[in-house]
């Protein structure tokens, strides 16, 4: 079984189930290359790095099954750890709140920072042992830099392997590593216990990219008494595959002790979120709710004088994400006059002549969709994920009782799982739970910085479960350019980009929203909820979905 599951690991299929070796059910998987991704791509995790592979027009296949060659159309495989617990976060007015949650595996050392935790293979594939002590990160201070996966150590079996023999040729790369998925359950549930984080780990991929996302369920050491199974869903994000849309009921959900690798193949860009699917308004209210996004191909333009339009023009022929009928299932000639309803990102109706050029910065401008016309253009973003806690609710799921979901009813209400003020506090929050030990509970904070006559992109998402909620601007425009990770676009190419100084949204929800600083003064503004019962911290004093935005 262990040699199967290594075969496996190397050609970068995930099975999806626990994988066994010996007693060990714990398990993680990041391969460095694939059948999509068949070169080690650069160590490069971010668009406007000079490294990261750009886009050059649709992916080209040569050859016939096993014989298979396939060009990129860029993208890398992306890798991310997280486990499935409890924890506690702290609310603004000093309460300790306990939580089902989900915490980082992986990525520590940028999730501290408030980054995404995703990483390429050559991060994640590091083993932990000379960087990582015994007990929780938070413990290690400030200087802690280890990004990798937590647990992932050399397998003992691997040189009882046949594939690693001495007079084997071109040997797996895992003979010469060791590194074949197998963890040190010691050194995982080490950092994965009473380590939940609110929000769940930031993730973010990048358009035709390859995630393989691992969630190992640690259990919840709270309540002992629950046998409580995790899984992850992607909420509405467009995967072709039910096994792993987290929906256990067609999918698999994961025990306790076990882990599963998630695989997508990354589509649309677009704001999304995740959160767990079993029972989802009991371990949605408990804080299993997590961010996600996907950078569009328009970050990867070459800026060679190439415009926005023709490089959009020329993703119309790649028939995965292609936005108009074709002429067969195996051409790239696509008729125009032919739009699918369902596409997201038409193009304009007419080339304005934007080029992909660098910023003030001196780094490519990033961009929030396929536009074709520069119009989604950003200069900072941050991600919002609104929320609130019920406090009975959560105290009553720490003390054995059944918890009464018809009165549930939220009195903290969060932005990225703080309230005002601690919604501008900078840095990582940290909350000391039973086990004695400070936690990275809080790692995002939600203080908006955007340079005088720059834009920036807010990805704001609702996963509250029983309230719908409002955000408004006063004294910067909001312009919402997309809603439910879908571009404001009518079939026609015209935007329907509309401006306004609030949004509502239902739990369940996702906008994208630009504020545009021009001719704006500098000083201090507020993104704040009009809904004043929705500004305190469990109906008392301030608090609740407010924070600042600087212009500086």
């Amino acid at each position: 079984m262990g040699m199967q599951l290594r075969k496996l690991f190397l050609m970068g299929i995930s099975i999806g189930l626990p994988a066994l070796a010996g007693a060990q059910a714990f398990r993680v998987q990041c391969p460095s290359v694939t059948t999509l991704h068949p070169y080690p791509a650069a160590n490069s995790a971010m668009p406007g790095d000079t490294a990261y592979p750009l886009y050059a027009g649709p992916m080209t296949v040569s050859g016939g099954a096993p014989g298979t060659t396939y060009t990129t159309n860029g993208g890398q495989i992306k890798c991310q750890q997280v486990s499935g617990g409890d924890g506690y976060a702290t609310m603004a007015d000093g309460t300790q709140t306990y939580m089902f949650s989900f915490g980082p595996l992986s990525g520590l050392a940028d999730i501290a920072k408030g980054l995404p935790g995703t990483q390429v293979p050559a991060v994640f594939n590091l083993p932990a042992t000379s960087a990582l002590s015994a007990g929780d990160p938070a413990t290690t201070g400030p200087s802690f830099g280890y990004n990798g996966a937590v647990g992932l150590t050399p397998d003992p079996e691997v040189a009882a392997d046949p594939l690693c023999g001495p007079t084997v040729m071109n040997k797996p790369d895992y003979c010469a590593t060791g590194l074949d998925g197998h963890v040190d359950a010691r050194e995982l549930m080490d950092v994965g216990v009473m380590n939940g984080n609110q929000p769940a780990p930031l993730m973010a991929i990048d358009e035709d990219d390859e995630f393989f996302l691992t969630l190992s369920n640690v259990g919840m050491i709270m309540r002992p008494d629950l046998f409580e199974q995790h899984t992850i869903h992607f909420h509405g994000y467009p995967n072709a595959s039910s096994f792993y849309d987290g929906v256990p009921d067609a999918s698999v959900a994961i025990n306790i002790g076990a882990s599963m690798t998630y695989y997508y193949l990354a589509p649309d860009a677009g704001t999304y979120f995740w959160h767990c699917h079993i029972t989802p308004p009991e371990h949605l209210q408990m804080g299993m709710v997590g961010q996600l996004y996907v950078r569009p191909r328009q970050n990867r333009v070459p800026t060679d004088g190439t415009t926005l339009y023709n490089s959009l023009e020329l993703q119309q022929k790649d028939l995965r994400t292609g936005c108009y009928a074709h002429t067969s299932s195996s051409s790239t000639t696509y008729d125009p006059t032919k739009p699918d309803i369902l596409c997201t990102t038409p193009l304009p109706p007419s080339d304005n002549g934007v080029q992909h050029a660098m910023n003030k910065g001196g780094s490519p401008t990033l961009y929030a969709y396929n536009d074709g016309d520069g119009s989604t253009a950003y200069d900072v973003e941050y991600p919002i994920q609104i929320h609130g806690f019920d406090p009975n609710f959560h105290f009553v799921g720490m003390t054995f009782n059944p918890e009464g979901f018809a009165d549930m009813k939220d009195k903290y209400f969060l932005l990225n799982g703080r309230s005002y003020p601690d919604t501008t506090v900078a840095g990582s929050m940290q909350t000391q739970s039973t086990d004695g030990v400070m936690h990275d509970s809080q790692p995002l904070p939600t203080i908006i910085n955007i340079p005088q006559g720059g834009r920036a992109l807010l990805r704001i998402s609702d996963l509250d479960v029983s309230e719908y909620q409002t955000l408004a601007s006063l004294g910067i425009p909001m312009t919402v350019i997309a809603q439910n990770a879908r571009l404001l676009r009518d079939q026609a190419g015209q935007n329907m980009y509309y401006n306004t100084n609030s949004i509502t949204l239902a739990g369940g929800e996702s906008i994208d929203v630009i504020l545009d600083s021009k001719n704006v003064p500098t000083g201090t503004y507020f993104l704040y909820t009009p809904n004043l019962d929705h500004l305190s911290n469990d109906a008392e004093n301030f608090g609740g979905l407010m924070t600042e935005v600087h212009v500086n």
